[in-house]
């Protein structure tokens, strides 16, 4: 019997990157916050996602994990990174080559409980479509073996 993490894993990690490309739109469209260089390659991963996890959802394609987690694991370093390192200083003060033109990326549009900014936003949604990428792949492997012993 398989849990409901397992059986709709893919479901799951969709509505996040629906929800996180929802939001990332929201707060710069609605709310005209301008993102940073950091903030457009970390949207640059997540929006194909939202198509990717939809498809394979609504066709039961398992193996699209092995398209998503390198995606899900650069967007998740580039989120750890910029969270931080340049939000909240943790390795010193850091001069970040990728933010010398345009927007700020240490500017904090948000500031939620004193530590939930826009960059933890993505590295919370980058962390969850990963495990449940994770979970996926491990489904897909006990599928095939037990397609094999069958």
């Amino acid at each position: 019997m398989s849990s409901i993490w397992s059986k709709y894993s893919l479901y799951f990690a969709w509505i996040v990157a629906l929800v996180a490309t929802a939001g990332s739109l929201y707060f710069s469209e609605v709310m005209h916050y301008i993102p940073c260089q950091l903030c457009w390659y970390q949207r640059i991963l997540m929006y194909p996602l939202v198509i990717l996890l939809g498809i394979a959802s609504y066709r039961g394609y398992k193996e699209i994990y092995s398209y998503v987690l390198p995606m899900t694991i650069l967007g998740w370093m580039i989120a750890f990174y910029h969270y931080f390192g340049v939000e909240q200083e943790v390795f010193g003060q850091l001069e970040s080559p990728f933010c010398q033109i345009g927007a700020p990326c240490n500017a904090k549009w948000i500031n939620w409980l004193g530590f939930i900014t826009i960059p933890f936003l993505s590295f919370t949604a980058f962390t969850l479509i990963t495990i449940l990428m994770i979970i996926t792949w491990r489904n897909c492997k006990q599928s095939k073996r037990s397609e094999v012993t069958s």
